[in-house]
């Protein structure tokens, strides 16, 4: 029987495939609703400039991975403030600095006609005075490249408030790294691997509250940083991963997040992730994040805790 990684091209490219076709579904035209009126406390926090369709912070800031979303976790919310008849994109940097270690993050989406979504994001991975503990060097560093779909099945997070339905989008991260050796060395099964997750997400008006959940299937080691699969476990294993966002007014909102991992790895035990966050928008083009997270566990290193900021601009 065929391992399940060994389609990780192969899965990835039907996703792509069947989106593409899908992308050319019709898709709810929103081109002719009219702005919140600022007047309304419920929508106080949105914003229209003329510009793009999508009102302000309805897209999500960009994910670690690249896609739109909080900062550990993608949302089923489509990047960009493109509409049904429109295209957007984003554009990030993100610098997360913990105890022992910091990683860098850049990439790019593009949404298309509020249904698909494609993205690119590095990674690259300091291990700073822990790599010269284990022999690799100070400041030895790990790069990760990951692609991304996503694609918006049913609902809308923001338009449908008359709805129960949340706003339901499927998506994959192909991820590859450039350390393949290492990661065997140390039990991972690969050096690349795909995610499959699914997101629903709504935002309930009256209340300027944002709630998203996400069901990933996984065999990432550290977000893919240390491999894939391992000496303890190998294979897919499915993780859960939530976020709460609180909108304070149009251009602030604060928040938290948790994501569970997988624990694959004989060498050390891999601690779930959560952090606490605030954006900000100070115009509509222009998005900054920073956030206190919690990383756990990384090899030898424990209790990984530091802050995250991260710029993201769009259109």
């Amino acid at each position: 029987m065929q391992h399940p990684r060994n389609n990780a091209g192969t899965t990835l490219g039907l996703a792509i495939t069947l989106a593409l076709a899908s992308a050319g579904a019709a898709a709810q035209d929103v081109s002719t609703l009219d702005a919140p009126d600022d007047s309304d406390s419920s929508t106080a926090f949105f914003e229209d400039d003329g510009r793009s369709g999508k009102l302000l912070l309805t897209g999500g800031v960009s994910q670690i991975e690249g896609a739109a979303g909080g900062g550990l976790t993608p949302w089923a919310v489509i990047g960009g403030y493109g509409t049904g008849d429109q295209i957007g994109a984003n554009a990030y940097f993100t610098r997360v600095g913990v105890d022992d270690y910091s990683l860098d993050s850049f990439g790019a989406l593009v949404g298309f006609h509020d249904r698909l979504e494609l993205s690119f994001a590095r990674q690259r991975f300091d291990t700073e005075d822990v790599g010269a503990a284990l022999g690799l060097g100070r400041g030895f560093t790990i790069k990760q490249d990951i692609i991304g779909i996503k694609l918006k099945l049913a609902g809308d997070a923001v338009l449908q408030q008359d709805s129960r339905l949340p706003q339901i989008s499927v998506g994959a991260q192909y991820k590859r790294n450039d350390q393949g050796g290492l990661v065997r060395a140390i039990g991972a099964q690969d050096d690349s691997g795909t995610d499959i997750y699914i997101s629903a997400t709504k935002l309930y008006l009256n209340q300027s509250l944002l709630l998203n959940g996400t069901l990933r299937f996984t065999e990432a080691n550290q977000f893919g940083i240390l491999g894939f699969g391992g000496d303890r476990h190998d294979g897919y294993s499915a993780q859960f991963e939530a976020s709460a966002a609180y909108l304070l007014t149009r251009h602030l909102a604060i928040g938290a997040e948790y994501r569970t991992k997988p624990d694959n790895l004989g060498i050390a035990v891999e601690d779930d992730a959560w952090d606490a966050f605030v954006a900000w928008a100070p115009v509509k083009n222009v998005s900054l994040t920073l956030a206190y997270v919690d990383l756990g566990n990384i090899v030898i290193a424990d209790n990984q805790r530091g802050f995250y900021a991260s710029v993201q601009v769009g259109f």
